[in-house]
């Protein structure tokens, strides 16, 4: 996106006259590409979130080890994918796993989403944790792949702490509102967290609208992706309320943790005395700001008073169920 051209820092420079008559020239106006002046960051947490994932999908395929109970529960270990190849690390058969990865058992026994679990045997931490972990390899590469195409550019933009705790913070809330929908079932996965990082690109638009020149292309083209992705999660086995809960709470955290200074306020120190701001940001960006704070935090405690208490979201949203899958003649939607 580019900056648009804001008319007032032509007027910056020095009046002041030598005296004879004739005023020295005005200094140009100090450059202020506000769009990539972080760009300088570095990018490292984002590259440090995919080593982690790529990390704890090869810790769960040793721990998976299926040549050994493939071999004591149904006989010779070629059952299992690339076992010649991958021994311990080999493939659960394709039948049991199409996305060539371990087994249900193994994502549950290291912390998958399962509302069961979280609710009735109290174990919270797996609303964090199944963020972590991955089906499969296409899986996994799928997420990584969307990972370091849309958060190294935020992360150079914004800083690793705003970002790090949009994709926390939105998986955490994906996987609430997964819960609260879907209750058989194990899920596993960081499209949550992808989609608040698609989230927070939107409202980082809105809320920073003045300073951008293709504002419209850029959000329309944004919308389009966004929309994409969430029509494949209308298929089954697809975790699509994790998706819409990571992508809601990724907005609202964009309005919080995204907004851009005026772009007068980072030339302030070259206006003359008399046009001083006195405000970095605009009034509707605090506005914003607070509004969508007090949602957020409303939202969350509300969602996990109704998970703790066993509430089936279904029942107060009847049309949400069509969010997460659509039935039609080729498959059905009952899990």
């Amino acid at each position: 996106m580019a900056v648009g051209d804001d008319p007032e820092n032509r007027e910056i420079g020095s009046g002041d006259g030598d005296g004879s008559g004739i005023e020295p020239p005005s200094p140009p106006p100090p450059v202020i590409n506000h769009e990539f002046d972080d760009d300088t960051l570095s990018s490292w947490l984002v590259p440090s979130f995919v080593m982690a994932n790529v990390t704890l999908f090869i810790v769960a395929m040793f721990v998976n080890n299926c040549p050994e109970h493939h071999s004591e529960s149904h006989g010779p270990n070629h059952h299992c994918v690339a076992a010649r190849f991958l021994g311990r690390l080999s493939f659960e058969p394709l039948r049991n796993n199409p996305l060539f990865g371990p087994s249900s058992r193994t994502l549950e026994k290291l912390g998958s989403l399962e509302w069961c679990r979280v609710v009735e045997m109290h174990e919270a931490w797996r609303l964090f944790t199944c963020v972590w972990l991955h089906a499969g390899v296409i899986h996994l590469v799928a997420n990584m792949i969307s990972l370091l195409f849309i958060g190294i550019r935020l992360e150079q933009q914004f800083g690793f702490v705003r970002i790090g705790v949009i994709y926390v913070i939105s998986g955490v809330g994906g996987s609430v509102v997964s819960s609260l929908f879907i209750r058989n079932g194990v899920s596993v996965g960081a499209s949550g967290a992808l989609f608040g990082l698609l989230g927070s690109m939107v409202s980082e638009i809105l809320t920073n609208w003045t300073i951008y020149s293709n504002k419209i292309a850029a959000l329309l083209t944004l919308l389009f992706v966004i929309v994409i992705n969430l029509a494949f999660g209308i298929l089954p086995h697809v975790d699509n309320m994790g998706h819409v809960g990571g992508f809601l709470v990724g907005f609202l955290l964009g309005f919080v943790l995204l907004a851009r200074p005026q772009i007068n306020w980072l030339a302030r120190k070259h206006m003359p005395q008399g046009r001083r701001l006195t405000s970095k940001y605009k009034p509707y960006q605090y506005l914003l700001w607070l509004f969508s704070l007090a949602l957020l935090i409303s939202g969350f405690v509300v969602a996990l008073v109704m998970l703790f208490r066993g509430e089936d979201g279904n029942d107060h949203c009847r049309w949400c169920s069509y969010l997460h899958c659509i039935p039609t003649s080729r498959w059905s939607c009952e899990e």
